[in-house]
């Protein structure tokens, strides 16, 4: 006589994810659980795929409006400084010139403003992404280390309202999804 294991509480689930071969089975099963009415499904790619954030229905992204503020920023800190060290702090009258000049103060303004952009860039990124990540659930998934390889997953989460196991799991497969499983949290 042989049993099943009980399932899993959903609040110990993390959802239901299938494997994909190519970016357009991906597209194509991305679009059909959408259509279902899932709103909480997240892509695994090993390269940027045109048009998954719009199917998966993401947001624009916040990073240029980072990378904007860190530009601000640095400008206005490079011209504050220049104009602090040479006409506050030290000033010395040099051939008549004005200590606040301009056009002396444009290219460590332009660097200072590339730099700042550049950190606010990175460090944008790394908090948006939530990285450095060394855990997350879909680790579990027997084959979901070819996602920096070759192969395209589509995860299903089961903190979607409309979740439940083994309809999300039948959904993937109808898609054409390989590898179908349950991913633990």
């Amino acid at each position: 006589m042989s049993t099943k294991p009980a399932p899993a509480p959903k609040d110990e689930i993390y959802g239901v994810m299938a494997e994909y071969a190519t970016t357009q089975d991906l597209l194509h099963a991305a679009e059909r659980v959408r259509a279902q009415g899932y709103s909480r499904l997240d892509a695994y790619s090993p390269f940027p795929v045109h048009g998954l954030d719009r199917v998966l229905g993401n947001p624009g992204s916040k990073v240029p409006w980072i990378v904007l503020l860190g530009a601000i920023f640095g400008g206005s800190f490079g011209l504050w400084l220049q104009w602090w060290t040479a006409a506050v702090n030290y000033p010395i009258k040099v051939a008549g010139k004005p200590y606040f000049s301009i056009p002396a103060f444009v290219p460590v303004t332009f660097e200072l403003t590339v730099l700042f952009s550049a950190f606010a860039t990175l460090l944008g990124m790394l908090a948006l992404n939530k990285l450095p990540q060394y855990y997350h659930p879909v680790f579990k998934h027997s084959t979901f280390h070819r996602a920096s390889d070759d192969r395209f997953f589509l995860a299903i989460e089961a903190d979607d309202p409309m979740f439940e196991v083994e309809k999300a799991r039948q959904l993937l497969i109808s898609t054409g999804g390989a590898n179908v499983e349950l991913v633990e949290g």
